[in-house]
């Protein structure tokens, strides 16, 4: 008869339930944790363009809220134009109209005009809402991709010499 040591044969003991049950536990609490930490970088993850999809199936199924797409630099400038209202003086008309060229809906951008003087000199800078430059809420909270807008409004006239004017979208 052999009488090999029990590793050798096979016949090694088993793992006793209560150690399986702690490395259950274990990897419930681990993936808690990561849980956690998904949930307190969602901002950050949701702003990921490769994550966006997996998170937007995940979110419908769990019928959860992603915090919207903010892409200022996916917003196209199509034409823009300000210029003095004659039958207003020192009130400038600021025209423009963009495109949300995002993958993703977004949200209405700030809107940022800066004017300038001949020689280069910035005359003033003003960051816009949508709820100013647009008069009043949206009445469609986000721009869906591809779709165009067109916005208008007034401002007064920093200096009687602006000649330029430089738009951003923040």
């Amino acid at each position: 008869m052999n009488h090999a040591p029990s590793f050798v044969l096979g016949n090694a003991p088993k793992t006793p339930p209560r150690r399986r049950s702690e490395w259950l536990w274990l990897g419930a609490l681990a993936l808690g944790l990561l849980l956690q930490l998904g949930w307190l970088q969602r901002d950050v993850l949701a702003a990921n363009a490769g994550l966006r999809p997996t998170l937007e199936a995940t979110c419908r199924l769990l019928h959860c809220q992603l915090p919207a797409w903010h892409e200022p630099a996916a917003f196209s400038m199509l034409s823009r134009d300000v210029i003095a209202l004659p039958e207003h003086p020192r009130v400038l008309r600021v025209q423009a109209s963009f495109r949300n060229d995002a993958a993703w809906p977004q949200a209405w951008p700030a809107l940022v005009l800066s004017l300038t003087d001949v020689n280069g000199r910035s005359l003033g800078s003003r960051r816009f809402l949508p709820t100013e430059y647009l008069g009043k809420t949206p009445h469609v909270a986000q721009l869906a991709p591809n779709q165009a807008s067109q916005i208008a409004f007034d401002i007064v006239e920093p200096a009687p010499d602006v000649v330029a004017f430089d738009f951003r979208f923040d």
